[in-house]
């Protein structure tokens, strides 16, 4: 009986595993036995019944009707044990070592504010470490508020804040402020605790900053904005773009212009940018230079078969669009941020250290 108790506890904790690790949902909608799709817990436990004799003489139907192990109470069980334990490895890994706290604060799908923790450390075989600690529901995003949810958590696992040796936040007031910000706070109670801008964010908005200032360059980009408005504003115009970009690849496959392969020739879309992932920027441009054509045939469409306010739009941006400024100025663009954009991607590296990264700062330099 303990033999078969075991075996069933294991391969349920197998699909916990598996489902944590790949991050998907335990439950389903329905869960009925006549149901098509139980949930990916049950069907994942189903899978392994079938390809598996041992499991299926000790689970669900073959299981004692009050120990089968499956309700929904034991998977929240069962994810909270590996969550437990999974912790506790990350903290004896730690020890009495120093570390570099790394938190943000954001909304749920239900409002509520929550604080992410993650910690940064040097494990014993010299390699850079980065842990999720924890997530938290905060009452509100105060930098006391977040100072005392951070004690709370590391009072659970048995860390102090003697041992922070380094602080990494976003540029907000409550955390960076020179008085009674999070980093202060936390400055007051250890003073080697030294606070680190997240060097790939001020990247980004110096970035920023120092493109706004050059009004061609700035014109460039609101000019790509509205033609993202054109293009998504619309599934008929979206589907006319997918259309005309499917065949000028098939006429340049032809030509021997573009070579296939797998994950080539895949996207048809124009990402809309974002000033704080300034990587985006970078994004926008290279879909706009590949799919430069195939823009310029949907807006010629649109100018001719489109409503009046459309064919308006449509005119004004063809006219952007095709003058040399533009294309200079985009082509331009499109060389700086491929350089970058590699020193950015580099910075946000889990490995990287504070020497190679002056040494990335010093080569992007030199190409600039």
């Amino acid at each position: 009986m303990k033999a078969k108790y075991r075996s069933r506890l294991l391969a349920l904790i197998d699909c916990a595993r598996f489902l944590l690790h790949q991050g998907l949902a335990f439950r389903g909608h329905d869960e009925f036995d006549i149901s098509e799709n139980q949930g990916n817990f049950l069907e994942l436990l189903h899978f392994l019944v079938g390809h598996n004799d041992d499991i299926k003489k000790v689970v669900l139907e073959n299981a004692p009707k009050n120990l089968k192990l499956i309700a929904p109470d034991i998977q929240k069980n069962m994810s909270n044990a590996l969550a437990s334990e999974t912790t506790s490895i990350i903290v004896n890994d730690i020890g009495h070592g120093l570390f570099a706290i790394l938190c943000d604060e954001s909304r749920d799908a239900s409002t509520n504010e929550q604080l992410a923790v993650v910690i940064r450390y040097v494990d014993s075989h010299g390699y850079v470490i980065e842990r999720f600690l924890g997530i938290l529901h905060v009452r509100d995003t105060t930098a006391l508020s977040l100072k005392k949810t951070i004690d709370v958590l590391f009072s659970k696992y048995g860390l102090s804040i003697s041992q922070i040796h380094g602080q990494c936040y976003d540029d907000a007031s409550n955390i960076r402020g020179e008085y009674n910000g999070l980093k202060t706070l936390i400055m007051k109670e250890n003073g080697s605790a030294y606070y680190i801008h997240c060097f790939a964010h001020q990247l980004q908005l110096s970035l920023v900053g120092v493109a706004k200032k050059h009004v061609q360059v700035s014109s460039m980009y609101n000019t790509l904005s509205t033609l993202m408005h054109v293009l998504e504003g619309s599934s008929k115009r979206q589907e006319i773009l997918r259309e005309q970009c499917l065949k000028k690849v098939v006429d340049d496959l032809m030509t021997g212009d573009l070579m296939s392969g797998r994950g080539l020739n895949q996207e048809t879309s124009i990402q809309r940018a974002c000033d704080t992932r300034w990587g985006s920027h970078f994004g926008s441009l290279l879909k706009l230079v590949l799919m430069y054509d195939s823009v310029i045939d949907v807006l010629l469409i649109i100018e001719n078969d489109g409503l009046v306010e459309q064919r308006g739009q449509a005119y004004a941006l063809l006219n952007s669009l095709q003058s040399f400024e533009f294309a200079f100025i985009l082509h331009l663009m499109k060389k700086i941020m491929g350089i970058t954009n590699a020193l950015s991607e580099a910075l946000q590296r889990k490995d990287q250290d504070i020497v190679n990264a002056m040494g990335l700062v010093k080569v992007s330099k030199q190409q600039l």
